[in-house]
């Protein structure tokens, strides 16, 4: 009997192997501490694994933690397995303790981490079935700050959330661009930007105040508010201003944030190829090929001159005008890729700049 048990536990796992060998994938998402409503990187992540999967398919749902929290978040991953999911896509760099914790314990799994970095991972290694994309968030912080300043802005502000790597690099890059479009325009000495750390990622009362001040004593025209949900505070302020204006950021948010608190006041959004990247590794894992991604944490950004192939751009919704054109806009992403225009991601000191950039920590 104990033979013939052994046997038919071997042949099980034959045709389990068999199976997921054949393409029988099931994917699911697991949120972080939002949901797939919150018009950033949950709803775009979601929005484009359902749209993959119903395309090809394939099995798919998706997971929303309890609470934000490692264990919580854990918690799903082990709720996907008991529900047969071998797949597993995660976005945000809430998930970096989580992949550390799960990664080994469930090696049958692919996970497909979004603007997970190596440090989010707390020390560990990244597995052979984890595959973590971040993004070369810099280049499309260029391209707003040059936008903002050739449509004729020169009072400019940034408000990012915390201080983390990525919201970091966004700042530098946007004061890069705005440097580079003010001196082509020969206004360096007139531009001038705001620098700020709001020190969460949600806007309140403290910083909508502070956004005030920017806008009506100031007179800053538009602010790159770079930080989860942290745009309502500058998006609450710009509205209250005539001709105010907000910058977006990972998604185009003008639908939100224009939809919410006045028709026309996101000019651009500097976003992340999010729905791209997910296109990309579940074509790639459902044709047998993860192996050739898991293991690394890669670093995606331009891929050729198409602005809209690339996975960093600017919005769609993007408020072109005769100072930046989707012509100029198209020859700025060119020299990009072709290195005649090129952006440091150095993070250690705010770039050297011949406009004003006036550094003031955080709100609080």
């Amino acid at each position: 009997m104990k033979k013939l048990i052994s046997l038919l536990l071997a042949a099980l796992m034959l045709l389990s192997v068999a199976a997921f060998a054949e393409g029988e994938y099931r994917v699911a998402m697991i949120t972080d501490y939002g949901d797939i409503t919150d018009q950033s990187f949950n709803q775009t992540t979601y929005e484009a694994a359902k749209a993959f999967c119903e395309a090809n398919g394939i099995d798919f749902t998706y997971y929303k933690p309890n609470g934000d929290s490692t264990a919580e978040r854990v918690a799903m991953v082990e709720k996907a397995d008991d529900e047969g999911y071998n797949v597993i896509v995660m976005p945000g760099y809430a998930f970096g303790e989580t992949i550390a914790e799960v990664q080994e314990e469930y090696p049958e799994i692919s996970f497909i981490a979004l603007d997970v970095s190596e440090g989010d991972l707390g020390g560990a290694e990244v597995a052979s079935n984890v595959y973590c994309a971040v993004y070369k968030e810099e280049l499309c912080g260029y391209m707003a700050g040059y936008a903002a300043v050739k449509l004729g802005y020169t009072h400019l502000g940034f408000l990012g959330g915390m201080a983390v790597p990525a919201v970091v690099r966004y700042g530098f890059g946007f004061v890069q661009g705005a440097n580079a479009a003010a001196e082509e325009l020969g206004i360096a000495g007139d531009v001038t930007i705001e620098y700020v750390y709001g020190n969460q990622f949600y806007g309140d009362a403290d910083i909508t105040a502070y956004m005030d001040n920017w806008y009506q004593t100031l007179g800053v025209q538009v602010v790159f508010a770079c930080g989860g949900g942290i745009y309502s505070s500058a998006a609450e302020a710009a509205a209250k201003v005539e001709g105010g204006k907000v910058i977006g950021v990972d998604v185009d948010q003008a639908g939100i944030i224009d939809g919410t608190y006045g028709e026309g006041l996101t000019v651009t959004s500097a976003m992340k190829g999010l729905g791209a990247t997910v296109d990309t590794l579940l074509a790639e894992t459902i044709a047998g090929n993860f192996a050739n991604y898991g293991g690394k944490v890669e670093s995606l950004g331009l891929v050729g001159t198409e602005p809209a192939a690339n996975y960093v751009q600017l919005a769609p919704s993007t408020q072109y005008a005769e100072g930046f054109t989707e012509d100029d806009y198209a020859a700025l992403v060119a020299a990009m890729f072709n290195g005649d225009v090129t952006v440091s991601d150095a993070i250690d000191a705010m770039p050297e700049t011949t406009i004003t950039v006036n550094d003031l920590g955080t709100v609080k």
